[in-house]
């Protein structure tokens, strides 16, 4: 087995860890920064590390971690499962279902570790392509269309990285019904519920046959937690689930788990401080696609932290972010993503600075129309 490169996370870390560090990340897909300084200050309970023992925690995870996880979705703890971030939750469910000759369906666009990890553990990959005339949403006909005799596995990723597009829960009931007809789970990656531009969405954690799986990074702003969950209402296949958990990772860190526990019993806090960096940036972006319009065009992400806007005249936009990195703002090439055309640019871990990295962007985009006609 030989993984392919990881181009995205290759370029966030050429960039994002060198001395001295780009001056304005807009390539990280995260919310805002937080210290436990700033969590400790966290109105509902407290958080006390001093006499934690550190020893392994449950294989499923605290109970008051996954209480704290069921309640943000609005479920049963017992159905909760906790990974080592939502990598591991991927890696496990794949797992679970390889076998000779079995496909998964996925997105395109999509999470490069989507496809990377199914096809390590034998999967072939049957994509459903998101369209720009669509508005990037899956419509229910062409993602259960992708599924075939082989198929073991479906994933719809709403609120979707990198383009932001919403599956409504509607769309994801009426997915899930019709492959459950054929025995095949519905996988929801979440890692972006509950940030919405518009119109709010339940969780899809309590449709019938869906297996949802989160993170602690996302939404939520704490990556270096690395906190992940499933949530699976089928027993017998979240028992599977767990024996997994045990081979791969054992357990996971009590010290990130009662963080992440604090962090989730707050969670109306922790959201507030995401939307009060991503929802005025997001306005700040309307301005700058305005004013570019005749060199970008995008979607306008209606959840999430990211926006997947393209070159009208379809040139690759590697040679352009890497010019942009050395003038001081990060954004991530789309050829990370199988689309050198797009680039894709956050607008949510930025919390000051944002209007600067914008403007020096939108000089250099503008200088295109001269520097490289077409």
């Amino acid at each position: 087995m030989e993984l392919p490169p990881f181009l995205l996370d290759q370029w966030l870390a050429k960039y994002e860890f060198r001395t001295p560090p780009v001056s304005y990340n807009l390539a990280a897909s995260t919310g805002p920064h937080w210290t436990i300084g700033e969590l400790r200050k966290l109105p509902n309970g407290t958080l006390e590390l001093t006499d934690l023992p550190i020893a392994y925690a449950p294989p499923d995870g605290a109970r008051a971690l996954r209480e704290a996880i069921a309640r943000f979705h609005g479920v049963d703890p017992d159905w909760v499962v906790v990974t080592t971030g939502a990598s591991e939750a991927l890696s496990i469910l794949f797992c679970l279902s390889a076998r000779s000759g079995a496909d998964i369906v996925l997105p395109s666009p999509g999470y490069p570790a989507f496809a990377a990890l199914a096809r390590a553990w034998g999967l072939h990959v049957n994509p459903y392509v998101l369209r720009r005339e669509d508005g990037f949403r899956p419509t229910v006909e062409q993602v259960v269309a992708a599924n075939g005799s082989g198929t073991v596995l479906t994933l719809v990723n709403s609120p979707h990285n990198p383009t932001g597009a919403v599956c409504p829960r509607s769309d994801i009931s009426k997915i899930a019904a019709a492959v459950g007809e054929r025995g095949v789970p519905l996988i929801v990656d979440e890692v972006y519920h509950p940030l919405y531009h518009g119109d709010s969405e339940r969780s899809a954690a309590s449709i019938d046959d869906v297996i949802v799986i989160g993170d602690m990074s996302k939404a939520l702003s704490l990556a270096g937690l690395r906190i992940g969950w499933i949530i699976d209402a089928n027993a017998e296949r979240r028992a599977r689930i767990l024996d997994a958990r045990s081979y791969f990772t054992v357990s996971g860190s009590p010290i990130s788990e009662a963080i992440a526990t604090h962090a989730l019993n707050n969670a109306d806090s922790v959201l507030a401080k995401l939307a009060s960096v991503a929802s005025p940036n997001l306005r700040i972006m309307d301005g700058l696609m305005a004013d570019v319009a005749g060199v970008l065009s995008w979607v306008r992400p209606r959840g999430g932290t990211t926006a997947y806007p393209w070159f009208v005249d379809g040139r690759d936009s590697r040679p352009f972010c890497e010019r942009l990195a050395e003038a001081g703002v990060l954004i991530a090439p789309g050829d990370c993503f199988g689309a050198p055309e797009h680039m894709r640019i956050s607008f949510g871990v930025q919390s000051t600075g944002f209007d600067a990295a914008i403007n020096i962007l939108r000089e250099a985009l503008l200088d295109t129309r001269v520097s490289e006609p077409t």
